[in-house]
């Protein structure tokens, strides 16, 4: 090989697939890679624990087996669901204007309410007040792609009567993907109680003792990937409101603002006022939804004065395809 030759190695993709990174003899540690477009797989997970399990090793791995060969089976499920959601779910391009000064308020933002939150239990919370906690985050994880499916498209109606004629076929190409990805959800969705049912079904014929715990096995491994690609969809569908965000630039604001109130009101409805004396309550209550509306109204004036989007004009001018950006400034 002379000089100003490709490396064969690198060329036939030396070190891919084994923790290394584009480029030769670059690794990249295995924890990064789950932030990655892909996890590793299960063999290159458990290739630096191989060289140390050894015969003194190997009994107390006797006492955790159960726990162990259920990762075995689970994580190749969990690496092939997310898989297919970021095929699925993540499409590629601009997503419009990226305001990292917005960014860097809103984390803030959600630390300092999750702290007052936490601050709330711990000084007047009970332990029926923490499991009521918890059930109201599992609730807000279930519904709230439910509250996107329903509300998303109320808020592009209104964007659109608001929106210049000018604006309005750019506006409207890309509503035709958000609808083809919402009923991918939704039957991915509906996919889960199905299996599930079909998976009781099957176990009621099953009537010979000997393969029925294997059967069981068997059979939910169907419903338990769809459930893991599921969960896996739901950040990108709510983060992208089923790529609605493209369609205008303050979409994702004025979606925001409303769903936070809706939040609060099913909150209120299904777990009642938070611990503590009334003006906690009332604090804990409106101060939350209060502060994002007011961050998200703040977002949409910054949208308007340092970027020039406008609900008139603002489609057609670059950026999210068309509907909000302006020339590529702050996109990705």
């Amino acid at each position: 090989m002379t000089y100003g030759e490709q490396n064969p190695y690198q060329q036939r993709g030396y070190g891919q697939g084994y923790g290394y990174g584009h480029g030769y003899g670059r690794r990249v540690p295995l924890w990064q890679r789950f932030r990655g477009e892909e996890w590793p797989t299960l063999r290159e997970l458990l290739a630096p624990a191989r060289g140390a399990i050894r015969g003194c090793v190997l009994l107390p791995l006797l006492f955790c087996l159960w726990p162990f060969l259920l990762f075995l089976g689970l994580y190749p499920m969990a690496r092939s669901a997310r898989r297919l959601a970021r095929r699925v779910f993540v499409v590629p391009g601009p997503r419009g204007i990226t305001d990292h000064v917005v960014l860097r308020v809103q984390r803030i933002r959600g630390w300092l309410a999750l702290a007052a939150g936490f601050a709330v239990l711990a000084v007047y919370g009970t332990p029926d007040d923490w499991s009521e906690a918890n059930d109201q985050f599992q609730l807000r994880l279930t519904i709230t792609p439910w509250l996107v499916l329903v509300t998303a498209p109320a808020v592009v109606g209104v964007l659109f009567r608001l929106a210049g004629p000018a604006a309005r076929p750019a506006m409207r190409a890309q509503v035709r993907p958000a609808v083809l990805m919402a009923l991918q959800y939704v039957g991915a969705c509906t996919a889960v109680p199905v299996l599930l049912w079909l998976a009781a079904q099957a176990r009621g014929m099953v009537q010979v003792l000997l393969v029925g715990n294997l059967f069981d096995i068997l059979v939910l491994a169907a419903p338990i990937w769809a459930l893991m690609f599921v969960a896996f969809a739901s950040p990108t569908v709510v983060r992208t409101a089923f790529t609605l965000d493209r369609v205008h630039a303050v979409f994702p604001p004025v979606l925001t603002g409303v769903l936070v109130w809706e939040l609060a009101v099913i909150g209120l409805l299904f777990g009642g006022l938070p611990p503590g004396p009334l003006p906690v309550e009332l604090a804990a209550v409106v101060g939350g939804p209060a502060t994002v509306t007011a961050v998200a109204w703040w977002e949409v004036r910054r949208l308007r004065t340092h970027f020039g989007v406008t609900l008139r004009g603002a489609a057609g001018a670059g950026g999210s395809g068309g509907a909000g950006g302006v020339g590529g400034t702050g996109g990705r």
